[in-house]
């Protein structure tokens, strides 16, 4: 017999989660371009405005970690960031480091999840390394590639020359047959808004709040119902290969879930309980979450498909060759790649002893340091 979470959920049979995940995809690309085109409303001078302060790096680092914490999710806030180049409003050299902010920030989710075990100690100390290995390794890619990038621009050169072939130039116009199939509700909106009179600032500004709701609304349920879908699967795999495999299989495995479920956060939140039980180690878990960085880029590319810039298709790219190059620089090489979970270690113990600790890691390292890099370099 056919059980209920086999074939549906809460009623919804397997193909109706199947289409509606299709039309919030239809309606998360909807949101993207919205978001562009209130952001052209605006007007320049509005944008240069917004965005001023961004121009210095670390203040596009610091606000891509505040953007991501906020939302909880990576794939939001470099979705937004693309919608943002996009329109204009942000170059691909200012975009570059508030990507790298993202990465950082989506670690905060699983690294809450871990709390659920503070009371037992043991678990706890797991659960805790097991989330903050993720952690240290975003915080070592951004300190080895970031300067490296402002230094040379590399990654950014690499992605421009894969969009040049792909898109066309930059400064031109891309002819996304996506932008066409999402151009009629876009105008549907806007009508809307200048048919009660709004002024055009005002009417800028709602058609940018729109399309972040729209984005934020979309991503949670494609989320929701792709876990929906996914979710047997998902801790079959997990069983079958973790044990079975190597760095470069549970790499794999964590592209896969990742993209198959849209959220970093949810693969790397999946290990925590399993890390908790003792059921999988942290060596183990780690490459899960390497695999899981690669994963979560594909929303940023989708959310450039909607986009009528080549540059935004570039801004996206580098947020792959980003998590790439992470990989390739630091996992390799065994002294290097323990520093991560030596790091988790070490703090996980300190933990266990003193849970105030926690609250100063999680609390400075999410939204102090973020806050305050923002304002001193305003």
């Amino acid at each position: 017999m056919q059980t209920a979470t086999d074939s549906t959920d809460r009623g919804l049979p397997t193909w109706a989660r199947s289409v509606l995940v299709f039309l919030l995809i239809y309606g998360f690309l909807i949101g993207v371009s919205l978001l562009e085109s209130g952001i052209n409303v605006m007007g320049a001078d509005t944008q240069k405005t917004l965005f001023s302060s961004v121009d210095n790096p670390l203040a596009g680092l610091f606000i891509g970690v505040l953007g991501t914490v906020l939302v909880q999710s990576s794939s939001a806030s470099t979705s937004v960031i693309v919608g943002l180049v996009a329109s204009g409003a942000l170059g691909v050299d200012t975009a570059v480091p508030m990507v790298m902010g993202a990465n950082i920030g989506t670690t905060v989710t699983n690294t809450l999840v871990s709390l659920g075990s503070v009371r037992q100690s043991a678990e706890f100390r797991r659960a805790f390394a097991a989330a903050t290995v993720h952690d240290f390794f975003n915080l070592m890619a951004v300190a080895i590639i970031l300067p490296l990038e402002l230094a040379t621009g590399v990654l950014s050169d690499v992605a421009e020359s894969i969009s040049d072939r792909l898109v066309g130039s930059a400064g031109s116009e891309w002819k996304s047959p996506i932008k066409k199939w999402v151009k009629e509700p876009v105008g549907w909106v806007k009508d809307i808004y200048e048919g009660v009179g709004l002024e055009t600032n005002v009417l800028g500004t709602v058609m940018v709040v729109t399309g972040l709701l729209i984005i934020l609304v979309a991503l949670t349920f494609i989320t929701k119902n792709m876990r929906q879908l996914v979710a047997d699967r998902v801790e079959r795999s997990l069983n079958a290969m973790l044990g079975a495999g190597g760095g470069t299989v549970a790499m794999l495995l964590g592209l896969i879930i990742t993209i198959a479920v849209q959220s970093s956060s949810i693969t790397t939140s999946i290990m925590i309980p399993l890390a908790a039980a003792g059921v999988v180690t942290l060596p183990n878990i780690y490459p899960v979450t390497l695999g899981a960085n690669v994963g979560t880029t594909i929303t940023a590319l989708l959310a450039a498909l909607a986009a009528s810039r080549p540059e935004a298709l570039t801004v996206g790219l580098v947020h792959t060759l980003f998590n790439v190059t992470g990989i390739l620089v630091i996992y390799p090489y065994k002294p290097i790649r323990e520093i991560p979970i030596r790091l988790a270690d070490g703090l996980a113990n300190l933990a266990v002893e003193r849970h105030l600790v926690v609250v100063i890691y999680v609390v400075g390292l999410f939204l102090i340091v973020p806050l305050a890099g923002v304002a001193i370099l305003r």
